[in-house]
């Protein structure tokens, strides 16, 4: 998946050396859903030149946070862990072989909330499906909902938002989440001033997900 960010780096510099595209620099955006949310996860991420990201169902490796992933399997939920995506695709290096088992994926230092923190100060939505179980529906939910409060350490709350709104098939966008998206879309590519303070799920007790089971540090001011 780092590839790929290499890959939108490489067309922004090609923009950038480009005249008559009538291409504004200053409001550039990537997006895409399941595996290509992935990928504009990590574009957003690495690539600073892209003022909003916009990643759409990209589940594990994703929005995801392994631990959460691996202890929604280990409560019979079949949610995609880092043990099986390891196995099943290439997006990563193959040095994280050696942790995606459930009991090493936990000494990591990290997990994929700090994917938000990458992205902050800049536009983050966050589009989630809870509605399918292998997307990790609390584990999407409760690892960027986590990564808002960096956008809160910083002062900018507003600019990363989360949606998750079941009832439709895995990448079949719904009306339900429109306006979170012309919100997020109106104010980081066009400038104008909209309400992005969006951080929804339509679904009960907060998805499952307990705050105190996996974080242990309040929000600083930084």
């Amino acid at each position: 998946m780092t590839a790929w960010a290499w890959g939108v780096s490489r067309v922004i510099d090609a923009l950038e050396i480009t005249t008559g595209h009538n291409i504004n620099l200053q409001r550039l955006g990537v997006t895409g859903c399941s595996r290509n949310g992935k990928g504009a996860f990590i574009a957003g991420a690495f690539e600073q030149r892209i003022a909003l990201t916009i990643a759409q169902e990209s589940g594990s490796g994703g929005a995801g946070c392994w631990r959460v992933s691996d202890d929604m399997l280990t409560a019979g939920i079949n949610t995609q862990t880092a043990s099986e995506i390891v196995q099943e695709n290439v997006w990563f290096s193959p040095n994280f072989n050696a942790f995606s088992s459930p009991t090493l994926v936990r000494t990591l230092p990290f997990d994929h909330h700090m994917l938000a923190a990458l992205v902050a100060p800049r536009g983050l939505l966050v589009i989630e499906n809870p509605d399918n179980d292998w997307l990790g529906p609390e584990s999407t939910w409760g690892c960027q909902k986590t990564g808002t409060k960096i956008y809160q350490a910083l002062g900018v709350a507003d600019s990363m938002g989360v949606s998750q709104v079941g009832g439709h098939n895995h990448c079949a966008f719904p009306t339900s989440q429109q306006a979170d998206l012309n919100a997020f879309v109106n104010k980081f590519l066009k400038g104008q001033a909209t309400n992005t303070s969006i951080v929804r799920t339509d679904q009960p007790n907060n998805v499952g997900f307990v705050d105190a089971t996996y974080i242990d540090w309040t929000v600083p001011t930084l």
